[in-house]
């Protein structure tokens, strides 16, 4: 029976057994999916981090180095006047560097409160300020909410470009991060404080505070409440919220009470002081914008700014934040800008008629002024420079430097010394010629040089030797295309600069020590470095050649014969020299110009204070296009304009111990001489004297055969220069 029971008992539970198998089947455990479940999800979720981390590298693969030259700001460069006052601010971007030291707390607080308040918190990137950013993305366009710390705007501002996407957002967090590894907190707050746009063309906090409220960098801490909370307010719309602009006011009063508003929210201002700022009306303080457009003094700023580039290596004078000091005088320069641009001061025939002229201390060689161009080639700002670019044949102001000069210092010569005037040619064989119908015969050089004879000029240099005047003048600064020089020179067919004219005729006025021409005293780099521009003179030639050609020159301007004599100005001691060249028989031809018509015309001259050479005439040749009559004598005229109004030094030359003086002429002590003249001499007395276009017999100077003249290169087109001929009154 036993056995029956339990084979049924047995069938049963065998029985029972499938039943739950088939049962088990048909229904899984519950956990079991639960595991199964969880099994796919930490599957799909080792997936999506994975390709998530693949994404974030692959986003972040082509990210720009943290590089410390980017993180360096543009910073605008300053010009000082000769007196140390500022001048203009050139860049494209005005910026004044600044250290956190510098930054009021009230101000730092400001910005903190209104862009970062988590800013001295988060490691780069606020997490809780970017998930709600990412939210209100999701939900409209990306973009759309900002979420940037201060840290994330450096980053932003100084690596990469202004587009709003995904990728460019994951790089911007990556550099944060890199950015707050490498940099400390306040390094990174004053690269934010000294990068930000706010308006006004002020680029960092240090330009916004003078622009805005007139205060220096080194006075940021003058800063009130309300207006480090203006400040404060820009970044987010500098346009908008300027408040030196009136139709701002309202706009510009709620975001800084918005600022105010956080201020207080985190803790920095107490309620009170809230209330007090935002009684303030956004505009006090605020000073009046400049209502002089453009930069001032361009033409002077831009001879500054070469220089200092041609001194400087691996300088940008838009970005590096020199302070440049000019030797310029602001009243000279508005004085020669006045003759340049107006009738007022000197008489111009027509607008084509153009002028430049150098204006410089005898004795620092730092030019106070410039004219350059009028018109259509007045020159500005890294445009053309015709007071320094300009190169024209001086004519016979050069002689003082290539002929007469050379022969004192070289064969000390006194003034008295005899030259034939007679008919005379080149060692080629080709004819030189007055500007007279007559010859003198023998003559002084110093009735030579007063009446401006070219004959005498050309002895005079063939005597001295051409390579020791090119000697003397190249002490004097004067440059030679390819460094060769000709007979012709005598008379000046070489072509030279205002600024060059006036450096040579410097070391007269300046007892034979020659001094650069110059713009700049001194540059100071935004580490307090500092470079001295300023020159020392060197002696070029002895005393005794400075004084007797200075004593000769004032015959020009003074003797009843000399053709300088518009340029004299009663009361100041007047040393200084014409010039004039004429046109080429084809270009007189092509362009129906009169046989005596005048090309260009020069007066070059000085006084103890100061040294002037003034070229006009035409940039290119073209119909009427030429000097005629009194034309000619406006370089004499804008020379007398100049020394007039601002030669304030009376004094005279003071004659050196190495000269001496019998019967009015002057010698040199110590060597003999047979040419003292028996009774005095009244130098400069002639009535032979040409009128001021010259007479019959000019000379061509420049179509002697003694070698091809240098090709003008001075920016205007003047192919017939080779072929000029060469004048004075």
């Amino acid at each position: 029976m036993s056995e029956t029971y339990h084979s049924r008992e047995e069938r049963k539970q065998i029985q029972r057994k499938k039943q739950d198998q088939k049962t088990s089947e048909k229904h899984p455990k519950k956990g079991s999916l639960l595991k199964k479940l969880l099994l796919a999800c930490l599957l799909v979720g080792i997936i999506s981090v994975g390709t998530g981390v693949a994404i974030f590298f692959s986003m972040i693969k082509d990210t720009p180095q943290i590089d410390e030259s980017k993180l360096a700001d543009p910073l605008s460069t300053k010009f000082y006047d000769k007196d140390g006052n500022f001048i203009y601010e050139y860049g494209k971007e005005k910026r004044t560097k600044i250290t956190y030291n510098q930054v009021p707390k009230v101000l730092e607080h400001a910005l903190i409160a209104t862009e970062d308040a988590h800013f001295y918190e988060h490691h780069g990137i606020d997490i809780q300020r970017t998930g709600k950013a990412i939210f209100e993305n999701l939900i409209g366009n990306f973009g759309s909410q900002g979420g940037s710390t201060i840290t994330q705007q450096v980053i932003k501002n100084s690596f990469l470009s202004p587009q709003k996407t995904l990728k460019r957002k994951v790089q911007e967090w990556y550099l944060a991060y890199k950015l707050e590894e490498k940099y400390s907190k306040h390094d990174i707050l004053t690269m934010y404080l000294n990068k930000i746009n706010l308006g006004n063309r002020s680029y960092g906090v240090a330009a916004a505070a003078k622009n805005y409220y007139g205060i220096e960098a080194n006075d940021l801490k003058k800063l009130t409440l309300p207006q480090a909370a203006m400040l404060a307010g820009l970044p987010q719309s500098p346009n908008n919220y300027d408040p030196s602009k009136p139709e701002n006011k309202e706009a510009a009063t709620k975001r800084r009470d918005l600022v105010l508003a956080s201020m207080h929210k985190q803790g920095y201002i107490t309620k009170q002081q809230m209330q007090d700022a935002m009684k303030v009306p956004v505009t006090e303080g605020i000073v009046p914008k400049n209502n002089q457009e453009g930069m001032p003094y361009e033409v002077f700023l831009d001879a500054a700014a070469k220089e200092v580039e041609g001194k400087l290596k691996d300088i940008n004078i838009g970005t590096d934040g020199l302070q440049i000091y000019t030797t310029l005088d602001p009243k000279a320069q508005q004085y020669a800008d006045k003759i340049m641009n107006t009738q007022d001061i000197v008489s111009y025939p027509n607008d084509r008629f153009q002028a430049a002229f150098t204006f410089m201390d005898s004795k620092t060689g730092e030019v106070r002024a410039i004219g350059s161009g009028r018109n259509e080639y007045k020159a500005t700002f890294r445009g053309n420079n015709f007071a320094i670019d300009i190169n024209r044949q001086p004519g016979s102001t050069f002689k003082p430097i290539f002929d007469y000069g050379p022969a004192i210092e070289n064969l000390k010569w006194s003034t008295y010394h005899q030259v034939v005037d007679e008919p005379y040619h080149y060692s080629n064989g080709q004819p030189i010629r007055n500007a007279y119908t007559d010859y003198k015969g023998s003559m002084s050089i110093r009735e030579a040089l007063v009446e401006s004879r070219n004959i005498p000029a050309l002895k005079t240099l063939q005597k001295v030797g051409l390579d020791k005047a090119k000697g003397f003048a190249k002490s004097l600064g004067i440059t030679f295309s390819n460094n060769q020089v000709h007979e012709s020179y005598a008379i000046g067919s070489n072509s030279v600069s205002p600024l060059e004219m006036t450096g040579a005729y410097g070391a007269f006025a300046n007892a034979g020590v020659y001094t650069k021409p110059h713009f700049v005293t001194k540059v100071v780099f935004p580490d307090g470095k500092e470079i001295s521009f300023k020159l020392k003179g060197k002696r070029v030639m002895k005393d005794y050649t400075a004084y007797m050609i200075t004593d000769m020159l004032r015959g020009v301007v003074n003797a009843s014969n000399g053709t300088g004599t518009a340029a004299n100005v009663s009361g100041l001691d007047v040393a200084g020299k014409t010039g004039t060249t004429n046109f080429d028989d084809k270009t007189i031809s092509q362009f129906g110009y009169p046989s005596k018509a005048t090309n260009d015309s020069w007066f070059a001259g000085y006084t103890p204070q100061y040294t002037m050479a003034v070229w006009t005439g035409y940039a290119k040749n073209g119909p009427d296009n030429y000097m005629l009559g009194d034309t000619t004598k406006i370089s004499q005229l804008i020379f007398k304009a100049m020394m007039q109004a601002f030669g304030t030094d009376t004094s005279r030359f003071q004659q050196p111990n190495s000269v001496y003086t019998a019967n009015n002429e002057l010698y040199i002590k110590g060597v003999s001489s047979d040419d003292v003249p028996s009774e005095p001499q009244n130098p400069g007395q002639d009535s032979n004297k040409g009128n001021d276009n010259g007479q019959n017999g000019q000379n061509e100077a420049g179509n002697v055969n003694d070698g091809k003249n240098p090709p003008d290169n001075g920016g205007h087109k003047d192919k017939h220069k080779d072929k000029h001929k060469h004048k004075d009154e």
